[in-house]
């Protein structure tokens, strides 16, 4: 049974969103109640709005975890994430082999209390921080934002892009990078 499973089961309500803790610069919290299954529900939530970088960034964490789970809907919602610039097939080819031997629980790994001795289940509701450094602004029209997992030492990256409206939308990111493996599969352990 896939985390996705796991968290789902006994919990029927729509999905939520909620507003980010802090309204400055960073680092922002978001908490969902549960986790977007499709586009429309990703669509329905407040972050949808995409007026601010965070949001986005956020909202990628979301669509990774749905990918994990049904490749499909994943991809609709990184396309809408992404704008005018959908993925293309090296970019589709690289997201399967970051999921391939069962590692569908990275992008879970950033949520609050997702770790490796619990095989990356986070708690409920969902709550994650995207946090900014130095190097947050370098390039203007671009965001550089920064989201912690908790099977890794080092904040990864999410570069995020404005478009002419006013809109952030996903530019990069690395969230799918190696981290540590989850107590189940560690031989060590």
């Amino acid at each position: 049974m896939s985390i996705f499973d796991k968290l789902k089961q006994g919990n029927t309500a729509a999905p939520q969103g909620g507003s980010p803790s802090n309204g400055g610069t960073g680092p922002r919290t978001f908490t969902f109640g549960t986790l977007p299954e499709s586009l429309a529900q990703m669509q329905s939530l407040p972050e949808a709005a995409l007026t601010d970088p965070f949001q986005t960034a956020a909202l990628t964490v979301c669509a990774l975890c749905v990918y994990a789970e049904d490749k499909s809907i994943g991809i609709e919602m990184l396309n809408w994430l992404r704008g005018p610039r959908p993925l293309g097939n090296f970019e589709i080819s690289f997201l399967d082999d970051r999921f391939r031997d069962g590692k569908t629980y990275v992008p879970f790994s950033y949520f609050k209390d997702a770790v490796p001795e619990n095989d990356y289940t986070p708690s409920q509701p969902f709550t994650l921080t995207v946090e900014t450094n130095l190097y947050s602004d370098v390039t203007h029209g671009y965001k550089k934002l920064f989201i912690r997992s908790g099977g890794a030492d080092n904040a990864r990256e999410v570069v995020l892009r404005m478009k002419g409206d006013g809109q952030w939308l996903l530019w990069d990111q690395t969230l799918l990078v190696g981290i540590r493996e989850p107590k189940s599969a560690d031989p060590w352990a």
